[in-house]
């Protein structure tokens, strides 16, 4: 098989069906496992140099709509006959059943059915522990300062949030994705404010920031520091890897409850 993966998500679901060994070109942005570092880069993933993926005449091409604007690739692999899967999940159940179509597809449906029934175990072991939990931490969730993004009920955060022993503030909203202003969070009232920027490493973000926002510097959970620097990795890609972001996001805020965070994939674990 020769595969081209043209976003990171994608990727990652092939790592945890172990067939990375087949890539032979990933996006600029995958980033994970290690050992994709030296493959061939075929461009950001919202700009795929399609040329260079026909020249690099692969089986099939897994793009996913979970990315805003993947669009425009999807229709140039259609125009140029590139045979291509296209993904879209929201929610976790939509991760699950990803892996086991790509299972399906690559001839491997024992393994994505192994896959798929760890990664609902650790879920439902979770749920068991947040479901001790009666005061469910309010969680405000930023993937994007300006214009301010965040998840609303049909996103995985959402169902990470309440795994975690937390609620999306935005969870009343039925879009995946929430255009909204500073204001409006502040009205809100979050008792945390969890920050994991699209494409912006954890170092280049500065809480203190934050508090400079009108009127953010009264707010209660500013005031306790309750403002949390988290990966994109572990939170913005609809992957199995957040279940390794659920794990760091429970321990923060119910330590009491949920087990210390170990940064042991769940899912990667003999």
């Amino acid at each position: 098989m020769r595969i081209i993966s043209i976003c990171p998500s994608n990727t990652e679901l092939l790592e945890y069906l172990g067939m990375t060994k087949h890539l032979v070109a990933v996006d600029d942005f995958s980033d994970w496992p290690l050992t994709i570092q030296h493959l061939p880069r075929v461009g950001p993933d919202l700009d795929i140099n399609i040329d260079l993926v026909e020249q690099l005449n692969p089986d099939i091409v897994l793009a996913s709509l979970s990315v805003p604007g993947m669009e425009k690739n999807v229709e140039q692999l259609q125009k140029r006959n590139i045979p291509h899967l296209v993904l879209n999940p929201n929610s976790l159940d939509e991760i699950a059943n990803d892996l086991l179509t790509l299972g399906n597809a690559f001839n491997i449906k024992d393994k994505a059915q192994k896959i798929v029934q760890k990664f609902y175990t650790f879920i439902d072991e979770y749920k068991q522990l947040s479901d001790k939990i009666e005061q469910k931490a309010r969680l405000y969730w930023e993937w994007w300062p300006k214009p301010v993004f965040t998840p609303g009920k049909a996103n995985w955060l959402t169902e990470i949030s309440l795994l975690a022993g937390g609620v999306n503030i935005f969870a009343d909203l039925e879009k995946a994705n929430v255009q909204t202003d500073w204001n409006e969070v502040k009205l809100r009232n979050p008792e945390h404010i969890c920050l994991a920027w699209v494409g912006v490493r954890t170092d280049k973000i500065n809480v203190d920031m934050i508090q400079k926002r009108p009127g953010w510097s009264e707010m209660k959970t500013v005031k306790q520091r309750h403002i949390y620097i988290l990966e994109e990795a572990l939170y913005c890609r609809p992957s199995p890897r957040l279940l390794l972001g659920l794990k760091k996001l429970a321990a923060i805020l119910h330590p009491h409850i949920f087990p210390p965070y170990d940064e042991k994939d769940p899912l990667l674990e003999s």
